[in-house]
């Protein structure tokens, strides 16, 4: 066991970017460390002045192991871009820049971009550094941006006379993280002297030995938060030695009325014994993943939790990865959250931007890429925003199952302002609320678009719109202040649109689409031909939307919200222009770690 990493105890600041325009005057960060495996540690900060990681991994294994470590942009072994360090027959140490091709044959780059190497051993444990740039400008080369990112590495046996011939499959052990590399600091909180801890933890899960596990504890408030409080700031609490376990942690409100009780339960959330009653715990107030460290509050903003009309049950929900398979793991960990009774000048509030859950909006099967666009429209923040406008500081993007890009665009006088916030790689595996690089303000008649991208080429029927995992989501929970009425800013095709649309293919296309069938029957009936994918993508684009511009109780705010034309983006903003321009490498880096 790595004890010397697994003991570590950091302070990290959590940070993102924004692609199109990095930071340069900003300062080191501080040092990250994520878990790979039981016996492995990936430990990085980024330097924002000469825009570059710097990283370093710790492993066991003997003096002649050879280790790549790399990304990919979903978390695949190959095609991805690797830095490996090897030993030759003389037990002289190598480290080299190099890319598995889409046959996992390995080939040293052109252009070594994995610098500034160092490393020591010491007791059966190996410990290297070094540092590359987050956009090489090379076109083997990842470029580390905000959002997640995907961390692969191989270990197999050496010595070796070269890294010709290696190939992917020569590894004799491999795996994939997934962690938000690129953060941006933030201060310090200062608390009020009333603040206090409440921890919501599993107690003493008897963890499956199966790859995953999805696990529930229903618990009770403590009765003071019979009384109003603010959330001030929420983090993990990981016990000792489950590090690599806990892959990521949510806490539920169960929002029902205050007086109703909600059972108690704790076990597997899909179990068969789960009570029913246990569904209602669905209104995200805490969402943690590893590699992230603490959200805090902006010290304007506090998130509201308890008091009379408040229901006092949540739910806790931990997802346990457990790839090796590993036996008798006994786990308390949960959620950390500083609270205190002393409000501060805003209420935070939560908006749902993104599609309906509806299965009026599809993806047909074998698509690599097809998006979906969820639109909150002039109208409706027009009527749901204050005068003054709202200030987003944190954003959690969701899909379900073949999400794989998420993006979030705002629009103001037909302008298209900087993106919200996006995520190229995006997994729902790696699901947090991430603070935005700086508060961004939405004013009344602003639009913000919600963009998913979805990959189903491994499905052969259609996926629709719906709750269940097997179904899919588009959603972007944008956290904010001050808490206004407007909770839900959704779209979806227009009923009337979508009934042409299946007309249309029945009597043109000979598609077995009937006006008595359901939505889902119709989607189904269709034979998904290259030039009917397109044609429905076509549709999405151009159709009149039905809105759901929601008040917090569920009612509709006061308009017209069927068969509405989307905002339009009159002038979009440029494409991102990539600075490739060289930079001074840094030195030293083994001390900076």
């Amino acid at each position: 066991m790595l004890l010397p990493l697994l003991l570590i105890a950091l302070v990290s600041i959590r940070s993102t970017y924004s692609r199109s325009y990095f930071t340069r005057n900003a300062p080191v960060d501080t040092t990250h460390v994520l878990p790979l495996s039981s016996t492995m540690n990936f430990k990085w900060r980024v330097d924002r002045i000469n825009m570059r990681i710097i990283a370093g991994v710790q492993f066991f294994g003997d003096n002649s192991s050879w280790l790549a470590i790399g990304f990919s942009d979903y978390g695949k072994l190959n095609p991805a871009d690797y830095c490996i360090m090897w030993h030759d027959w003389h037990r002289e140490a190598h480290f080299q820049d190099t890319w598995a091709d889409n046959d996992g044959k390995i080939h040293v780059d052109s252009q070594q971009d994995c610098e500034n190497f160092t490393w020591k051993r010491h007791n059966n444990v190996t410990y290297f550094t070094f540092s590359r740039k987050l956009d090489t400008c090379d076109e083997h080369d990842y470029i580390i941006e905000r959002g997640t990112t995907h961390i692969i590495w191989l270990q197999g046996r050496g010595p070796l006379v070269s890294l010709a011939g290696l190939k992917v499959s020569n590894a004799e052990a491999s795996g994939m993280s997934r962690a938000e590399l690129y953060r941006m600091p933030h201060r310090k909180p200062i608390f009020p002297a009333d603040a206090w801890e409440l921890e919501l933890l599993n107690h003493q899960v008897q963890v499956p030995n199966k790859e995953t596990t999805y696990w529930c504890r229903v618990q009770k408030l403590p009765e003071v938060l019979r009384r109003k409080h603010h959330i001030l700031q929420f983090g993990p609490v990981i016990q000792a030695g489950n590090d690599h376990l806990v892959h990521h942690m949510e806490i539920f409100h169960c929002a029902g009325p205050a007086n109703s009780n909600v059972p108690m339960y704790d076990g597997p959330c899909d179990g068969a014994d789960r009570p029913a009653k246990t569904q209602i715990c669905k209104k995200v107030l805490a969402a943690w993943a590893m590699g992230a460290d603490a959200f805090v509050y902006p010290e304007e903003a506090g998130l509201a939790i308890g008091g009379a009309d408040f229901n006092q049950h949540v739910m806790l929900e931990v997802h346990y990865n457990n790839p090796e398979l590993h036996q008798g793991v006994v786990d308390s960990s949960g959620i950390r959250f500083i609270i205190t009774e002393t409000l501060r000048k805003y209420d935070a509030g939560v908006i749902e931007l993104g599609l309906e859950y509806t299965d009026k909006m599809a993806i047909p099967p074998r698509q690599e890429a097809f998006a979906l666009s969820g639109h909150c429209i002039t109208e409706c923040t027009g009527i749901g925003l204050p005068q003054e406008g709202i200030h987003i500081f944190g954003s959690q993007l969701h899909t379900h199952l073949t999400g794989i890009k998420v993006v979030t665009r705002h629009v103001r006088d037909g302008k298209e302002l900087p993106l919200l916030n996006y995520d190229n790689h995006y997994s729902t595996h790696f699901q947090e609320i991430r603070l935005l690089p700086k508060p961004v303000t939405v004013l009344p008649g602003d639009s913000l678009i919600t963009t998913c991208t979805y990959n189903t080429t491994d499905r052969d029927n259609v996926t629709l719109g719906g709750f269940a995992i097997s179904d899919e989501m588009c959603v972007n929970y944008i956290h904010y202040y001050p808490n206004t009425r407007l909770e839900v800013c959704k779209s979806a095709i227009s009923d009337d649109a979508l009934k042409t649309y299946f007309r249309y293919v029945r009597e043109w296309e000979g598609q077995k689409t009937n006006g008595k069938k359901g939505i889902s029957s119709n989607y189904q009936s269709i034979e998904w031909t290259k030039v009917r994918v397109q044609t429905l993508h076509d549709l999405y684009e151009a159709a009149p939307l039905g809105m759901q511009c929601n008040s917090s109780d569920g009612s509709r705010l006061p308009g017209l919200w069927d068969n509405i034309a989307a905002t339009p983006i009159k002038l979009p903003m440029p494409p991102p222009v990539r600075d490739c321009l060289e930079r001074p490498n840094e030195l030293n880096i083994l001390e900076q770690i």
